[in-house]
């Protein structure tokens, strides 16, 4: 994780970090780490942690507001400050954290586009600035338009196994015929999982979408499990 001596002012909108390794051994109290992690929730099983993308594991300490805002498996982006090591027998990266402020991160799988949902999936543009892998999850940070209504972002394939490579996705956008007033952004993560071909270790794969202008979006890559 990034080091940062300051709190981030989260805004409306999202601040995109793609997070780094811990690189201090000593925490003071007002320092604060920001980075992206699935949380795992299970009362029946004790657990409770935040697993982050670069594998540390964060153990939130008390029961504080931010905590209960999230349920099992939620993509979050967080901003915590480590409170202390959690001692284990494999001397992981384990820590106790206070949470500072912690956003929810849209988080889905790939769907197959059939001429049912055609039309909901929509085709309106959409301006892709960043993207990166980790592990199993392909995140993007976006630029669009809009106003006031709720705007709908998938990652489409063809139906039926896949058969050839790369497999080609389609990010789409749906703008819910909002208004083009406001500059907007957003963060959004997909779970490759179903691109994993059996007796395989990788899949390539390349996104196409629409951009702004007549322009097109292009990204190939490989999934690698």
């Amino acid at each position: 994780m990034k080091k940062l001596v300051f709190y981030l002012m989260m805004g409306a909108m999202l601040s995109f970090l793609s997070g780094c390794e811990l690189n201090d051994d000593q925490y003071v109290n007002n320092d604060a780490w920001v980075g992206y992690g699935l949380v795992q929730k299970d009362a029946a099983a004790g657990l409770s942690q935040i697993v982050m993308d670069d594998n540390e594991i964060l153990f939130p300490v008390g029961n504080d507001y931010w905590w209960q805002q999230v349920k099992n498996n939620d993509r979050v982006l967080v901003n915590f400050t480590i409170t202390g090591n959690k001692a284990n027998e494999n001397h992981d990266e384990f820590y106790y954290v206070r949470i500072n402020s912690l956003r929810k991160i849209l988080y889905k799988g790939i769907l197959d586009i059939t001429p049912a949902i055609e039309d909901s999936i929509g085709n309106d543009p959409i301006h892709v600035k960043d993207k990166w892998i980790k592990n199993n999850l392909l995140n993007f940070e976006l630029r669009y338009l809009g106003g006031s209504k709720i705007h709908f972002i998938n990652l489409v394939k063809q139906p039926g196994a896949i058969t050839t490579e790369p497999v080609i996705l389609e990010l789409r956008h749906n703008d819910n015929d909002d208004p083009d007033n406001i500059p907007m952004s957003a963060v959004v993560t997909f779970d490759l999982n179903s691109l994993k071909i059996q007796g395989k270790t990788s899949t390539q794969f390349k996104v196409i979408a629409k951009d702004f202008d007549g322009k097109d979006f292009e990204y190939t890559g490989e999934y690698k499990y």
